[in-house]
């Protein structure tokens, strides 16, 4: 329109000064260093949202920003992130529906409540049972996590709830971490967690169980979360046309990214595997200095144990595996 009118016209007709206009066509052709600093962050910020794959918020962004050496205040990343009209996912109502209470089987007491905060990996795991809705049905996933670290350490899908989804999960958490210390297990008080062959299972491996209270979800609030991130930033954004295909995103989901990339809150923003190698880390070190895990050659001795340890085997009797006096682990 300035080839046709005046640009003073122009001004007056949109209510600006026409010296306000020159002085910003002027930074537009020549941007200070706080646009061009602008320029470069809103640019990390968009990666950073794409490798997250949509999911982040401005403060796992920020987290990230830092991790890099780059320290940004958060309303500044937020404000960027406006501009780009990128945003983090927002969380809504969750309801899990996939517990069945309704049987005589025996109960475990809820121990979980009475415990400290884990210490190292494979002290507490906790477990539950959701479902994903596909063209083709539900397909129900089963996950074990690590108190510790927030790792998903065992998962089974299947078109069918039974034990055997739940087995599955277990025996991939016990292939895989072959825990050497004792062991707590919670679980809500579901008919596949509380029958025999379930029930066995824990018992040949020696390990406690722990079991919420009837129709109270909070008594396994980490699990919980897992299962609404999970669905918040995967599920929700999908539509599964198989089963197939869902399986396929939630293991790429679980194993490309929750585990190894996904920052966590509640671990200092970072991942669980980061999490669990840099504390391994940290207590190889211990290990390594004389008397510097508890002050005698005996604490060092059970750092040594805990990172090298082999798994041991063993057994609780069945009448003992839901005593309210059978002991988890020592804090």
């Amino acid at each position: 329109m300035k080839t046709e009118h005046p640009i003073r016209f122009l001004c007056q007709c949109l209510d600006v000064s026409s010296s306000g206009y020159y002085d910003w066509k002027r930074r537009q052709e020549n941007p200070c260093q706080r646009a061009k600093t602008n320029q470069g962050l809103k640019a990390d910020i968009v990666r950073i949202h794409q490798e997250s794959r949509q999911t982040y918020g401005s403060p796992r962004i920020q987290a990230n920003l830092t991790q890099q050496g780059k320290r940004h205040g958060r309303n500044r990343i937020a404000r960027l992130m406006r501009e780009a009209k990128i945003c983090g996912r927002q969380r809504r109502r969750y309801r899990v529906r996939t517990t069945d209470s309704n049987h005589d089987n025996p109960v475990a007491p809820n121990r979980l409540a009475d415990m400290p905060e884990p210490s190292r990996p494979n002290q507490v795991w906790v477990a539950d049972i959701t479902y994903i809705e596909t063209s083709e049905g539900w397909l129900y996933l089963a996950g074990v996590l690590d108190l510790y670290s927030r790792r998903i350490v065992g998962w089974s899908m299947s078109p069918r709830i039974d034990t055997e989804l739940v087995l599955d999960a277990w025996n991939m958490a016990l292939l895989h971490r072959q825990p050497a210390q004792e062991l707590m297990f919670h679980s809500d008080q579901g008919v596949q967690y509380t029958s025999g062959e379930f029930r066995q299972n824990l018992a040949k491996a020696g390990v406690s169980a722990s079991m919420s209270r009837r129709a109270n979800c909070y008594d396994n609030a980490t699990m919980e979360s897992f299962w609404s991130t999970l669905k918040l930033e995967m599920v929700y954004r999908r539509k599964f046309l198989t089963r197939r295909q869902a399986e396929r995103e939630i293991f790429d989901y679980i194993e490309t990214f929750y585990n190894h990339r996904r920052l966590h809150s509640s671990l200092g923003y970072q991942s669980p595997e980061q999490y669990e190698r840099e504390q391994n880390l940290k207590n190889k070190f211990l290990a390594e200095q004389p008397g510097a895990a508890s002050g005698s050659q005996g604490g060092a001795q059970r750092s040594e144990q805990y990172l090298d340890g082999p798994a041991r085997s063993r057994t609780i009797p069945a009448q003992d595996l839901f005593s309210p006096n059978q002991i988890c682990f020592q804090s």
